[in-house]
């Protein structure tokens, strides 16, 4: 089937640690520190490839992880920087966050590669931090951890033109006809599983792009068959042709069926219906003598007076193809050029930097003098901080300072002497 959309994990490359070392050399007993920085973590980047039209590569492999920066390394040697991984997609391509479905990202009109995720900062090697009073730092700096995000990836075809209307009434006949483009044509409901497109070209700078969406059945604004992932493909389109099977071979109603259609695309999404519509009265050659003159009067009562014109045609021949052809070049031609647009609905930021993550202070249920801090800053906090070294530990008692938590654990009720827990480390309070 065609993919248009795709569920994919994404990963930008975590920052190499800083190192931490000293020169080691002959006749040089006291050698300075020279532990070089870490490597900058891979971004995850999107491209747009105009030689694509599908999501099928991403159905295959829905992982994609760009390379960690290395470490550090002695004689002030810069760890290597993690290798990016791009992803290129189709024009059209819309990305969206997984758990909430808001729009992150529009690629429909993106001429340069767009950094998704940036990868993790490498950290200072202890040659950073020699001060006048600190000639030989014993740390260094981790690097900044990866950033991971699921995404729904949603190709949304860029045509200047639709092609709307029930299964197996001419769509692909007349896109056959008129363009270049090759569909499968059959004699089955729901025939066509994939978007075609295709360029008219009317000479002299004259023509669009326009865009075979497959049959829409009742109920497809509500998800029944495969209507949802084709009504998207509408979405970005300046005209639409409705094509109505005018002879009712099978047995169908034109106006009832024209009015179904538009119903599902109401139910879809308002915007589409205030399109430009024409309507293709198809397959007229299978009318003869009164009926002929029936039932297109009929659809010209009906729709023409609302501002839709009724051309009725034979995708089969030919017949009346050229005369809808030049009306909706001009109607492409007077729709405004900039092409439609999915604003973003979140900042990138939301999920790549979080500088106000939660965190806890309790007391411990079953040991009176036991008190709990937890929370993602706590553990944020710590992946940065080396403990173990002076000045280390004198960005943690800030830390703990800064953000309040020593005047919650007072509130609580702690005396000196208390323990303090903080994941796998504890400490005795003492002001």
């Amino acid at each position: 089937m065609f993919a248009d959309r795709a569920k994919i994990y994404v990963r930008s490359g975590k920052g190499g640690d800083g190192h931490v070392s000293f020169r080691r050399e002959l006749y040089v007993p006291d050698g300075g520190p020279d532990g070089g920085d870490g490597g900058k973590g891979g971004d995850v980047i999107f491209v747009v490839d105009e030689g694509l039209n599908t999501l099928t590569d991403f159905r295959h492999v829905r992982k994609y992880e760009a390379g960690d920066g290395e470490e550090g390394k002695k004689r002030n040697c810069h760890g290597a920087n993690g290798e990016d991984v791009i992803l290129k997609v189709p024009p059209g391509t819309v990305i969206r966050d997984f758990e909430t479905g808001k729009v992150i990202l529009d690629m429909s009109d993106r001429t340069e590669p767009v950094v998704f995720l940036k990868g993790g900062r490498g950290g200072k090697g202890n040659r950073q931090y020699v001060t006048s009073v600190m000639q030989a730092p014993k740390y260094a700096q981790p690097g900044q951890p990866a950033k991971e995000k699921w995404l729904i990836l949603e190709l949304k075809m860029i045509a200047d033109v639709g092609l709307v209307g029930f299964p197996n009434v001419g769509k692909s006949t007349l896109l056959s006809r008129v363009t270049n483009a090759k569909p499968k044509i059959a004699n089955y409901h729901f025939t066509t599983l994939n978007p075609n497109l295709g360029v008219v070209d009317l000479g002299e700078n004259n023509g669009f792009v326009m865009a075979d969406i497959p049959g829409i059945i009742e109920g497809a604004s509500s998800g029944v068959g495969l209507g949802l992932n084709f009504l998207r493909h509408i979405e970005r389109t300046k005209v639409l042709i409705h094509v109505v099977d005018a002879a009712s071979t099978e047995g169908r109603d034109p106006i009832a069926d024209i009015e179904a259609i538009n119903t599902e695309l109401l139910q879809y999404s308002k915007q589409i219906t205030e399109r430009p519509m024409v309507i293709a009265a198809n397959k007229c050659d299978a009318l003869y003598g009164d009926d002929y003159e029936t039932v297109i009067e009929m659809l010209k009562e009906e729709y023409e007076p609302k501002g839709i014109r009724v051309f009725p045609i034979s995708a089969v021949s030919g017949k009346g193809v050229q005369e809808l052809l030049w009306y909706v070049n001009d109607l492409v031609k007077q729709a405004p050029d900039d092409v439609i647009r999915f604003e973003s609905e979140m900042d990138a930021d939301e999920f790549i930097d979080q500088p106000e993550l939660p965190f806890e202070v309790k007391k411990s249920e079953d040991d009176a003098h036991l008190y709990l801090i937890e929370g993602p800053r706590i553990e944020r906090m710590l992946g940065y901080t080396n403990l173990e070294s002076e000045k280390g530990f004198a960005f943690f008692q800030k830390f703990m300072k800064d953000n309040g938590i020593l005047e919650q654990l007072e509130e609580l009720g702690i005396e000196e002497g208390d323990t303090v827990r903080i994941y796998g480390l504890e400490f005795d309070y003492y002001k």
